[in-house]
């Protein structure tokens, strides 16, 4: 049976890492680990480098990226880095020696590059290596928390040492992650140390944090076998969330959904030493409910905020919008595993029905899209295989670089394409074909490009104009679109989100990632709400209260533009889809 996480009976490293996708609760997991253990007489360092931190509101105290330490807890310092910040500064200082020499269109393409998320977690890396090498640190603190641990990816540009070169002034191909290192050359042994760190299983131990849902688990086990690739081993999975207080239809549903997946968990995580933190309905702020996490689990409800808005908008009202506009192409957007494919599913068979043309196209498997609808509902359906669409970019990239370039500059073209955004510029190439194809339908396609993205297509389309030496070269169908997806008129883009914290946060940064791009998004549709499902579970109803505060938020940022959607346990499918359009 697996046991509650409580770090005080567990035998722990000096370096913990916490690590997860956005949403699971490892900034609440980190937190509270680190009051738990402060507690007990230890001192402690807790240190973010994640962009959607709110460490700030957690402990209601003004942070920076020197160690503060808490009121109400002598033995805890905390440091809250800006990564965003930091990652702006570094790029300027990347690109400055270039300023002057080469072209302005080079100059943009660089800039472009280095604005992704690669070039975000490197200069988070950059600056939390020091907390890791520091001796005088380490000697003064018992325990040195993390929170937000550097993925396999950068780790592996780290040790590549064409990595060290300013390869940025040699070689354009299209990804994200060139040119991140250079003229860090300076920092090559603290950065080897840091990284020798991470993989020494008696200093450091890395703490993958998840959900008791089938995706979550299934991007937990890719993430441990990418960190265990380069010989990070030392690893324990928490599940958060995990219900235990089931008494009403809702609550049995939840509860047999969770126990299910984690029936099923993926034999990649299977045998690491696993921990649950039960699902607490509260926003886990202030040093009260940060020892209740772990230990008693409070329930407590929101702090009397109502809801701001006389009846709960539904999904319908977006299909009637898109409809009366004649809008052309329609993204869903948002992070994984806040239900983009239902929703646009939902939308495309909305059209439908009012008589409109459709195509609708996912990056999901095709069996599941035709799981959930199917073409007797009157649209027409296609599905991009992600993984053949990499494999193709990959090679076409490849190929052109061994005409010109070294075996180890090659090593560091292989890294840079398992950049996410390689990923996207190989599968929005796809997209585009089928939006070129489509040119007397509506065309609905589930997970929309980053607006860095289409600036990077973009940057290098101009830059192929200005030196014909790209290894990434624009398909037609590409430039196309782009123009077409700045065109308010044509275009609507689609942010889904869920109703809480870091889902909110990250759907925010999405939409300024796209008005960067020049891509304006009107609507917001909050998925999965349990406000709106009446539900009578104690825990449950506390939860669905905690969210109004992230529906108010939702109404002010979209301009009152959004959709509600309630939290749904069965498998929404077929004409059932049409419950989620108006209920």
């Amino acid at each position: 049976m697996t046991r509650n996480f409580n770090p005080i009976e567990i035998k722990l490293t000096k370096y913990l890492f916490f690590t997860g996708k956005g949403g699971v609760g490892k900034t609440s997991a980190a937190c509270a680990t680190a009051i738990t253990l402060a507690d007990q007489g230890k001192k402690i360092m807790l240190v973010s480098t994640d962009p959607a931190s709110n460490l700030q509101d957690v402990f209601n105290t003004k942070l920076t990226n020197k160690a503060t330490q808490i009121e109400g807890e002598p033995n805890l310092f905390v440091a809250n880095f800006e990564p965003e910040a930091a990652a702006l500064e570094y790029k300027k200082s990347v690109v400055a020696p270039y300023r002057g020499k080469l072209p302005d269109a080079v100059i943009k393409n660089m800039e472009e590059q280095l604005s992704g998320s690669c070039t975000v977690e490197i200069a988070a890396f950059n600056e939390f290596s020091g907390f890791i090498t520091d001796e005088k640190t380490k000697e003064e603190f018992d325990y040195i928390i993390f929170d937000t641990a550097p993925t396999g990816h950068t780790l592996r540009m780290l040790e590549l040492p064409s990595a060290w070169s300013n390869f940025i002034s040699e070689s354009t191909h299209g990804a994200s992650c060139l040119g991140q290192l250079a003229g860090l050359e300076g920092k090559r042994e603290v950065y080897n140390k840091a990284v020798k760190t991470l993989g020494d299983k008696d200093k450091t131990t890395l703490i993958l944090v998840t959900r008791p849902q089938f995706a979550s688990l299934e991007e937990t086990e890719r993430a441990s076998k990418e960190l265990r690739d380069i010989g990070i081993n030392n690893q324990i999975l928490i599940i958060n969330g995990v219900l235990n207080n089931f008494d009403d239809k809702l609550s049995n549903d939840i509860f047999n959904k969770q126990q299910m997946s984690l029936k099923d968990i993926p034999q990649g995580i299977k045998k690491l030493h696993t921990y649950e933190i039960p699902l607490r309905p509260y926003n886990v702020t202030g040093l009260e409910n940060l020892r209740a996490l772990l230990i008693r689990g409070d329930i407590k409800k929101n702090n009397g905020e109502k809801l701001n808005i006389e009846e709960i908008p539904k999904l319908q009202s977006i299909v009637d919008d898109i409809y009366a506009s004649s809008k052309k192409v329609i993204f869903t957007m948002g992070k994984g595993g806040v239900g983009k494919t239902t929703v646009a599913a939902t939308i495309a068979l909305g059209l439908a029905k009012k008589g409109k043309k459709v195509h609708l196209t996912t990056t999901d498997p095709a069996g599941h899209l035709k799981f959930i609808i199917d073409e007797s509902f009157g649209i027409t359906l296609s599905n991009i295989d992600e993984k053949r669409e990499l494999a193709k970019y990959k090679e076409e990239v490849l190929s052109k670089a061994r005409e010109t370039m070294s075996e180890e500059d090659l090593e560091y073209i292989k890294e840079d394409l398992r950049s996410p955004c390689t990923q996207e510029i190989a599968v929005f190439r796809a997209f585009a074909e089928i939006v070129a194809k489509s040119e007397n339908e509506i065309v609905v396609i589930d997970t929309a490009p980053t607006g860095h993205t289409l600036l990077l297509l973009e940057s290098t389309e101009n830059y192929n104009k200005e030196i014909k030496r790209s290894e990434g070269d624009i398909p037609e169908s590409v430039k196309k679109l782009l123009p077409t997806l700045k065109n308010p008129e044509e275009t609507e883009v689609i942010i889904v989100t869920l109703a809480e914290t870091t889902p909110v946060y990250e759907a925010m940064r999405l939409e300024k990632d796209l008005k960067r791009a020049g891509i304006s998004s009107k609507w917001w549709v909050i998925n999965s709400s349990l406000y709106a499902t009446n539900t009578t579970n104690e825990i449950l109803s506390a939860k669905a209260e905690n969210e109004v505060a992230w529906i108010n938020k939702v109404k002010a940022i979209s301009k009152g533009n959004f959709a509600l959607i309630e939290w749904k346990t069965e498998e929404v499918k077929g004409k059932n889809l049409l419950n989620l359009l108006s209920k």
